[in-house]
């Protein structure tokens, strides 16, 4: 259920994107060799999408669809758990029917994409998996409250277009509220199970219903809609919606914001766990075990996983040091660490400066990437700030998805918030991961791609995505970047931290360690601010498991690509091996292996 979950909250951010505005998404056209193993291949596919669409509007609103955007979605109610359930049995059985060795070779990885993602996604619906995660129905890196307010805000992916598209917002707003309700709900539910969240999680929250509640009226960021009108919308509607909008906010959502924090900090609050591992919760051994297959697609264990992690910090230090020798620092590379969160010449001096500096940095790219890369989306990319009311819990960098009619750009956020945290020297290797060639190419390409099912164009999985994105920003050389000292410290530093998310996730959810020990682990380890190492450390006590996609994603697509680089020689082109790994969509991991063993055994054509 997590993993569902994720995947609409998180839509956003890496794993959802859209086709044209207010349309459905038709059954990808018949292509040369399909028969009629292919057809109903993708007749099974379009229609667990639309019955998919139908269950769960707000996916729809992310991907430009429409057609049941008038509600939010029942989320947080037996029902909807029930339905979704169901979905996936029927949509397996379905699969199983289907002839797989009839089918071409595309749709023969559609297939398995469809069964590896579902076989996962319906274990998490078993009892001792599900009711853990049911039971902490919110935290402060998945909660609705992260993700809901900026969605309606007017510069979310909610359109405000049409005097329909002001109207179904008020009514998602009150499903809105309704759910936090429902949270509630299940948050007492957990209490009698003793199935509860750590303290410092409710802590953030507390903050972050704060934060809206202190908004007022007119300053929330619900009334932001109605500060500015399209032509469309009359004088006398705009009277009315400002006025509709106004009375919700006051009437509706602040008192259910209020109701939360309230609940949280009176009642909820003295039942949490001062523990901060899943090790520590009833079930949250098994819960665990599942959460780290779930997120990086392969049935790895936690002391693998731990150990793997250690050696990549290891190696990761070596190259630390050859770096500090080559600026000439004199000192331990612990002082060298000091140095570069300290200096003043690696703080910005305003959000402006990071704002030229990421422009920059982006026109720089676009004179390289075509070296590299043959497929280039058409959707444009904006770079903007991390809303104010979310700063502060949110990570340095993150992109939300666009359209591929270009109605709305994929958006880069850098955060300004404890502005002299961050540093310049982490500019670029940040920029390459979140937009270009990294989330921005990786989403984009998928959804532009007409002839991919809709699961594979707009779904996907934590490891490739966030894989891809460590993947990309490891061509650095390639792309011209990180050829000052320190910008390559940060590409260092970026990857360390991908490191140690698998020694620290693990170390927190397996091993018993504490917040503070897994801080000072990463600033040990690294030159990142005690600020970022802070919100890190509770990023994995909220969500286990999904940090340590990245590491595991980036090394199978690195192992892919030396060993087609072995084995093609002369004939391997780096932009032909990254047609292969994103023209199909975000893969588990097992699948994408399987595609690029093909590719290469036929010869890297």
């Amino acid at each position: 259920m997590r993993k569902f979950l994720a995947a609409v909250l998180l839509a956003g951010t890496a794993l959802v994107a859209a086709p044209a505005l207010g349309q459905a998404v038709p059954p990808p056209a018949p292509q040369p060799g399909d028969g009629p193993e292919d057809a109903r291949l993708k007749q099974l596919f379009h229609d667990s999408d639309e019955a998919n669409l139908k269950r769960n509007p707000i996916e729809g609103i992310f991907r430009g669809d429409l057609r049941y955007a008038a509600h939010l979605g029942d989320y947080l109610t037996e029902a909807h758990y029930a339905a979704e359930q169901k979905a996936l049995e029927d949509d397996l059985a379905a699969l199983k029917r289907i002839d797989r060795a009839k089918l071409t070779h595309v749709d023969q990885i559609a297939y398995d994409v469809f069964r590896n993602q579902n076989d996962i996604a319906l274990r998490g619906f078993a009892p001792d998996i599900l009711t853990p995660q049911k039971l902490r129905p919110i935290d402060h890196f998945f909660g609705f409250q992260t993700f809901y307010p900026d969605f309606a805000s007017g510069q979310g992916a909610a359109p405000f277009k049409t005097l329909v598209d002001y109207e179904n917002n008020l009514t998602r707003n009150r499903e809105y509220a309704e759910t936090l309700d429902r949270a509630i709900g299940l948050f007492r539910q957990g209490e009698k199970a003793n199935i509860v969240q750590p303290k410092l999680v409710v802590r953030n929250m507390i903050e972050q219903f704060d934060n809206l509640i202190n908004q007022g009226v007119e300053g929330s960021v619900f009334y932001a809609p109605v500060k500015k009108f399209p032509d469309t919308i009359s004088a006398a509607d705009q009277t009315r919606l400002r006025a509709a909008y106004a009375a919700q906010i006051r009437d509706v959502l602040i008192p259910a914001h209020q109701r939360m924090r309230d609940f949280l900090a009176n009642d909820y609050l003295a039942h949490t766990r001062d523990s901060v591992g899943l090790s520590a919760m009833p079930g949250g051994a098994k819960l665990y075990d599942y959460l780290i297959e779930s997120n990086t697609t392969l049935p790895l264990k936690a002391e693998e996983v731990h150990q793997l992690g250690l050696r990549e910090v290891a190696r990761i230090r070596a190259e630390m040091e050859q770096q500090k020798t080559k600026v000439g620092f004199k000192g331990s590379l612990a002082d060298f660490f000091t140095f570069l969160r300290t200096d003043k010449q690696f703080q910005p001096a305003s959000a402006e400066q990071l704002r030229e500096g990421y422009e920059a940095i982006g026109k720089r790219v676009d004179l390289r990437v075509r070296e590299q890369f043959s497929l280039i989306p058409k959707t444009p990319l904006e770079i903007r700030p991390v809303p104010a009311y979310k700063e502060k819990t949110e990570a340095g960098g993150s992109y939300n998805s666009g359209t591929p009619d270009g109605s709305r750009p994929g958006i880069f956020y850098y955060n300004t918030y404890d502005l002299p945290s961050r540093y310049m020297w982490e500019m670029e290797t940040l920029y390459l991961h979140e937009a270009v060639p990294g989330h921005h190419f990786q989403i984009s390409i998928a959804q532009e791609n007409a002839a991919l099912p809709a699961f594979m164009r707009f779904g996907g999985n934590t490891a490739y995505a966030e894989g891809w994105g460590l993947y990309a920003e490891s061509l650095w050389h390639d792309l011209g970047m990180e050829t000052d000292a320190y910008q390559r410290m940060g590409g260092l530093n970026d990857e360390m931290l991908r490191a140690m998310r698998l020694v620290v996730d693990t170390g927190i959810h397996a091993k018993g360690w504490t917040r503070d020990q897994s801080i000072q682990y990463m600033l040990d380890n690294s030159p990142m601010a005690k600020t970022d190492a802070t919100a890190e450390v509770e990023r994995y006590i909220a969500i286990p498991g999904q940090a340590l996609a990245y590491k595991i994603g980036q090394l199978t697509i690195s192992r892919l690509k030396a060993k087609a680089k072995a084995e093609l020689g002369a004939r391997f082109d780096p932009r032909a091996f990254h047609a292969q790994v994103l023209d199909t969509g975000a893969l588990p991991m097992p699948v994408l292996e399987a595609k690029i063993e093909a590719w290469v055994k036929a010869g890297g054509k």
